[in-house]
């Protein structure tokens, strides 16, 4: 049940404004509320909830969530809703004093505190897989330093081959010497 519960939870957790907050409908659904109640206990103790607890979304950021949230047929919210901080979730146990919203109210901090550390584990990811792609950039450049290397070579060579003897000619070794490399071909 409990892994159930949070596991609902962290679906309802987003990043807006490069934090992770959680929106007060969705902490009333959890709390068993009517979302009305929850933001009518809050605008009673708003000095409780600075703007780093609390904030309420712009238009723009409800347009981008909306289309990521499952929405009434009936045209969704009619208000911008209010997204909570990790703080601001803490908070809201002081304000709403029932049993099942101080329940809720530790399973979503638990939640949001695995969040964290699954950030921390994939930032642990996210530098080695930088290393290894550092490390591959080294070899490939490697590797084509010498493909290069190897062209201008064997075209060298092709000159070599190709260019104009200089020196003595007799008719007889020039005959001799074009036979010999013919034949090796």
């Amino acid at each position: 049940m409990k892994n159930l519960t949070e596991f609902r939870i962290k679906d309802k957790i987003h990043e807006l404004r490069n934090t992770r907050v959680i929106l007060d409908f969705d902490i009333a659904e959890l709390y068993e509320v009517p979302t009305k109640v929850l933001n009518q206990a809050v605008r009673r103790n708003m000095e409780r909830f600075p703007e780093d607890f609390m904030f309420q979304l712009s238009e723009e950021e409800w347009q981008i969530l909306r289309s990521q949230i499952v929405t009434s047929s009936w045209g969704g919210k009619r208000y911008l809703p209010y997204a909570f901080t990790e703080y601001g979730v803490a908070m809201l146990s002081g304000v709403l004093r029932s049993d099942t919203a101080i329940r809720m109210n530790i399973v979503i901090v638990r939640a949001f505190i695995a969040l964290r550390k699954m950030a921390l584990e994939h930032q642990d990811l996210k530098t080695k897989i930088l290393d290894l792609e550092k490390q591959c950039n080294i070899k490939f450049n490697n590797l084509e330093h010498a493909l290069e290397y190897l062209i201008i070579e064997k075209e060298q060579a092709e000159e070599q081959k190709n260019r104009k003897r200089i020196g003595f000619k007799n008719s007889a070794s020039e005959l001799i010497n074009k036979q010999t490399i013919d034949d090796t071909y």
